[in-house]
């Protein structure tokens, strides 16, 4: 049996006691993907300190937030064109300052094609990644990335340091989708938590644990929760805990491309600027 743990991370870039980031501990046993804790933080401090933790065994960890910005735009303003230089000339500014630079960008280009976008988002269905609001993923880049760099964990593709410790950019999104379609399952707005989208992830939560997924199908996986952890993850009108369960799923499908022999995880060859969402 492999023994790296998973991590599966709902990120977000101003964590709270409202909204803490949540991170999904869990494990694969002969094909059933367990969930063994579910971790709140309610600073980036916080999260950073758990993921610089020695991880005997090591861990695979699927993260949702973004880990590039696109090479047209990063091109455009001139930015240094290496990963790692890119990541501190972008951490050196201030939000106002990202919101002023991209805002300029996009006000230069013509309607319907005001954001560049990462090969990754086409198949994947994501925002552009320098997108500053609704969602700010730009601002989750900004917050994450400088951190994960930080801990020490490797990101493939990206970034080599610590092999034990394997950061993924994953998306919750994705296999939602898979399932659900464009049916919504949560939101952060209290008038939009309503039955239909509690309907919604009970019929996520049962399509994982019954490996229909066509991810896990592929992968001959399942999702294995106890009824306290179904109802917790059904009773989340905000999606946090089963959008870090999502993530879990993402990065158990990578430990089985890896333990099958791929060397990159399941990531397809891409571009070392931008980056790549794990399973698109």
């Amino acid at each position: 049996m492999n023994t790296d743990a998973l991590l599966g991370c709902d990120f977000t870039s101003a964590p709270s006691q409202r909204k803490p980031i949540t991170l999904a501990i869990g494990h694969v046993d002969r094909g059933r993907v367990f969930l063994d804790a579910l971790e709140t933080f309610e600073t980036l401090a916080g999260w950073r300190a758990r993921l610089s933790q020695p991880a005997p065994g090591g861990w695979i960890g699927g993260f949702d937030l973004p880990f590039g910005l696109p090479r047209e735009l990063i091109e455009t303003l001139g930015w240094p064109t290496d990963w790692l230089a890119c990541m501190r000339r972008y951490v050196g500014l201030s939000r106002q300052q990202i919101h002023e630079t991209f805002a300029a960008f996009c006000d230069a280009r013509p309607v319907g094609a005001k954001f560049a976008h990462r090969a990754t988002d086409g198949p994947a269905g994501s925002s552009p990644s320098m997108k500053w609001v609704n969602p700010p993923v730009a601002f989750m880049l900004h917050a994450g990335v400088p951190i994960l760099i930080e801990a020490g964990v490797s990101l493939p593709g990206l970034h080599n340091a610590d092999p034990a410790r394997i950061a993924l950019e994953a998306y919750p999104g994705l296999l939602a989708r898979s399932v659900l379609g464009n049916t919504p399952y949560k939101s952060d707005d209290k008038v939009k938590q309503t039955p239909e989208r509690l309907i919604a992830r009970k019929t996520l939560i049962e399509a994982l644990e019954g490996g229909h997924a066509p991810l896990l199908q592929a992968a001959g996986l399942r999702l294995k929760l106890s009824h306290a952890q179904r109802d917790a993850l059904a009773d989340d009108a905000s999606g946090d805990r089963l959008d870090a369960v999502l993530c879990l799923l993402q990065a158990a499908w990578a430990q089985v491309q890896h333990a099958s022999g791929h060397p990159r995880y399941g990531l397809p060859e891409f571009d070392p600027l931008e980056g790549w969402i794990v399973t698109a």
